[in-house]
């Protein structure tokens, strides 16, 4: 079967390209010509079409929103996943990754991937490692045979950490922090304890293969990324984005559609640059960041922070991002904080395509305002982000004309009746 890449590469639509191309209001040519030159993704894979509601994911489209859930070693109910990922959908998530590391990994992701419409995405890696029992016992059978698992199960996209080769591992000595990806780390024990370089680097090509089967896309994984303000932008982070850059040029001449994950931990003045950076080292790849975080000290507010960081990004041109929640560094969220944590990322997501005039989005800003100044609390509710969260609060409030904060002394009122409005 083809891949989106190919066909568009053909010059043929695809059902999934004039549906994101009706959603996104992008003219279904120049999406296609979008797809085609790698700039745009829309994760699907084979298996899933007819069963996953496509997306598209890059340059001029709407910024996207991505919401984690998974088990782990502590917590293994597959009820709670099932939990996290209806309030994720609930809150307006556009994707969902599945980063179970409990027990019963193949039966949690089939059903999530069962429960789910929007496009889902894995780390084999991590299954990997649990059924090698441990970094050092992983091999690139396993992992392709993982892999493919996922690829038949319906995967759409998956991180692969192919970017850190033994040439950065050097450059890491020079961090306060080291390194804080959890594939980046298993990878890089694995190639210290052989002494070879990194297994998913050398067996690109069959990934590859692998991919483009199941018309998986590739989330280049950012196995380097700062994981503190100090680390930010070093050169062990660049010399493995510049890695992905080529990496990402492979994947495209092979028919695979693929997409760059960047940092991490950046400050304020530096995440436009790493947003320059990575279009400028992976041919206007679509970036796909966590947070950006720019500050480390907001623990149990790592959301805010986050949004913060994501909105500069998403309006410098980031296509993508993964949300953070308020136990980011605690611990592992449950469905309340998930949902909040998408919330936070879809109004930084917003605020980034007001930024980059993406198609309908400043609409959505006017209908409020002239719900605002006609004092239409309903409609008010209507255009809010989170109509959920606006009726709890509104429904505090006195049903008269105004609210509790100004009274009779309403600003928008008084100007109204002034000019008699």
């Amino acid at each position: 079967m083809s891949t989106q890449l190919k066909q568009a590469t053909n010059g043929v639509p695809t059902p999934q390209m004039k549906q994101v191309s009706r959603d996104e209001r992008m003219p279904e040519n120049a999406l296609m010509d979008a797809v085609a030159a790698g700039r745009v993704v829309i994760p699907l894979n084979s298996n899933r079409r007819g069963t996953c509601d496509p997306t598209g994911i890059g340059a001029g489209l709407r910024t996207k929103v991505n919401a984690n859930i998974g088990t782990s070693p502590r917590r293994n109910d597959i009820g709670e996943e099932l939990l996290k990922l209806e309030a994720a959908l609930g809150a307006g998530a556009d994707t969902i990754m599945d980063l179970s590391i409990g027990p019963g990994i193949d039966r949690t992701r089939k059903r999530i991937i069962e429960s789910c419409r929007r496009p889902v995405g894995t780390v084999p890696l991590y299954q990997a490692v649990m059924e090698a029992g441990g970094a050092e016992g992983m091999g690139i059978v396993g992992f392709l045979d993982v892999l493919r698992r996922h690829g038949e199960d319906g995967v759409d996209f998956v991180t692969i950490h192919a970017g850190i080769t033994l040439r950065a591992l050097p450059l890491l000595e020079r961090r306060l922090m080291g390194v804080v990806s959890r594939g980046g780390a298993l990878l890089i024990q694995w190639m210290r304890r052989h002494g070879e370089e990194n297994f998913l680097y050398r067996h690109f090509g069959e990934i590859l293969s692998i991919a483009a089967e199941y018309d998986m896309t590739l989330s280049l994984g950012d196995g380097l990324r700062p994981g503190c303000i100090d680390d930010a932008t070093d050169e062990a982070q660049l010399h493995e984005l510049r890695v992905l850059g080529r990496l990402a040029a492979r994947a495209r001449a092979h028919g695979v559609q693929v997409m760059i994950e960047g940092p991490g931990h950046v400050p304020m003045g530096q995440i436009v640059e790493n947003v320059r950076l990575q279009k400028e080292y992976c041919d206007q790849a679509p970036f796909y960041v966590l947070g950006p975080l720019p500050t480390d000290i907001a623990a149990g507010y790592d959301h805010f922070a986050g949004a913060v960081g994501g909105a500069i990004a998403a309006g410098a041109g980031a296509d993508f991002l993964c949300y953070l929640t308020p136990r980011e560094h605690i611990g592992l969220p449950d469905a309340g904080d998930v949902r909040e944590g998408v919330m936070l990322s879809r109004i930084a997501a917003h605020i980034g395509d007001l930024e980059k005039n993406v198609p309908g989005a400043a609409d959505k800003d006017r209908t409020m305002s002239e719900a605002r100044a006609a004092l239409d609390w309903d409609a008010m509710g209507r255009c809010a982000i989170d109509p959920v969260r606006y009726r709890q609060l509104r429904e505090t409030e006195e049903r008269s004309g105004n609210c509790s904060m100004c009274g009779e002394l309403c600003a928008v009122k008084v100007y109204r009746e002034d000019i008699g409005r």
